[in-house]
């Protein structure tokens, strides 16, 4: 090959490897000049949490508390007489139902008739020595006007029978008085129930010989039932208690079964028993029911008992412009946390008035209007942004 092919050759090959090389370094200033895109910062959307806002208004506090049934009258049934008993009340058992002066049982009165008999007969002849002792005075007095003595002055007792006449008026008064107290016993043969109850136990039984001031059973009242209510001292400010003074309407009080709530009951505070319990440092407020047993509306239903357990609502005072949260809002030191202006947490002391069964009353430390937060926040603080979300409150 000619010196001329050759160079032609090596012409061929180098020519296109330069080519390459410069567009490569061409290519490489172009990249290396071209400027890197700017990152966008994601935006800050904040915490998601419910809230609710803070509304000032009238409010009646409610004190839940348990208590225990109680007869309001409670008497044991005592015989005044002795003797046998002859007849027994079909409901003279455990449960059975009197109205008032309704017989309960009957004593043997034969002895006690007798002893009228004899208190009568005892008058009948007071009274005719009485007499006989009058006309015995009036025959003395007229020998005495007939005698005619000078300067004879005035009858004495002798002559007039005062002191006679005074005996047999004291033996006709003592005869009545027997007469009384026989007649007495007599109508204490017969038992009868001092007021509308029912029987709550019994010990007689027909033949039985009882003597007077033995207990034979047990008789509750039904017209009214009281509830022994312990409460918490600090509980007593709300409520309306009345006392021998002051004679003020008693806090309404709705009763409840807890074993069936759908039942209830109407009553009032009628007093306190006037004493704190050592143990437990509770005092004890008396509620009143009229018609427990129901008695008188002849319902169908569930009826209280002596005894029972029961739960109820007192309403109390009226407070003006309070505002009241969800017991759960309340977190560690008093505090509660607020939403403010730019959506950021604000952790807010607050003074609490009072404890209720699902929410608190506020005294201090927050203001109509602010948003509560309900929801728990991990490592909560203030200033973290945040995004409420509004719950509908409860009426």
């Amino acid at each position: 090959m000619s010196e001329t092919g050759k160079k032609r050759l090596a012409l061929k090959i180098i020519l296109p490897i330069l080519i390459l090389a410069v567009g490569f370094f061409a290519f490489k200033s172009l990249i290396g000049m071209k400027k890197a895109p700017k990152r966008q910062q994601p935006p800050q959307l904040g915490a998601l949490v419910d809230v609710i806002e803070l509304q000032s208004k009238a409010h009646q506090v409610k004190v839940h508390a348990t208590g225990t049934v109680v007869a309001e009258q409670e008497i044991s049934i005592v015989p005044e007489v002795n003797g046998k008993v002859v007849w027994i009340s079909p409901q003279l058992v455990g449960g059975g139902l009197f109205k008032q002066g309704e017989t309960m049982l009957k004593i043997d009165a034969s002895d006690y008739q007798l002893a009228v008999e004899r208190a009568q007969a005892d008058i009948a002849r007071a009274e005719v020595a009485l007499r006989t002792e009058q006309e015995k005075a009036r025959v003395a007095m007229q020998e005495w006007n007939r005698i005619e003595l000078p300067n004879k002055g005035v009858p004495g007792p002798l002559v007039t029978r005062e002191i006679q006449l005074q005996q047999e008026q004291a033996n006709l008064t003592a005869a009545k008085a027997n007469l009384k107290q026989a007649e007495l016993n007599l109508q204490r043969t017969i038992i009868k129930a001092p007021f509308d109850g029912r029987i709550r136990q019994e010990q007689v039984d027909l033949g039985q010989y009882l003597r007077a001031g033995s207990s034979i059973g047990t008789f509750s009242g039904t017209a009214r039932a009281e509830i022994h209510v312990p409460l918490p001292l600090e509980e007593l400010r709300w409520l309306s208690i009345p006392t021998s003074k002051n004679k003020i309407a008693g806090s309404l009080a709705i009763i409840r079964l807890s074993t069936n709530r759908q039942a209830q009951w109407q009553g009032k505070i009628v007093r306190s028993l006037g004493e704190i319990d050592t143990g437990s440092r509770m005092a004890t407020i008396v509620i009143g029911i009229d018609d427990p047993y129901q008695l008188e509306k002849s319902a169908d239903g569930p009826v209280l008992q002596n005894g029972q357990f029961v739960e109820i609502d007192i309403f109390g005072q009226h407070l003006e412009q309070i505002i009241s949260i969800p017991r759960e809002a309340l977190r560690t030191g008093q505090q509660v946390w607020i939403v403010d202006t730019d959506n950021r947490l604000q952790q807010r002391p607050v003074k609490v008035l009072r404890r209720e069964q699902q929410q608190l009353l506020l005294e201090s430390g927050v203001d109509a209007g602010e948003k509560l937060i309900l929801t728990t926040l991990s490592g909560a603080a203030d200033g973290l942004l945040l995004r409420p979300v509004m719950r509908e409150q409860a009426q």
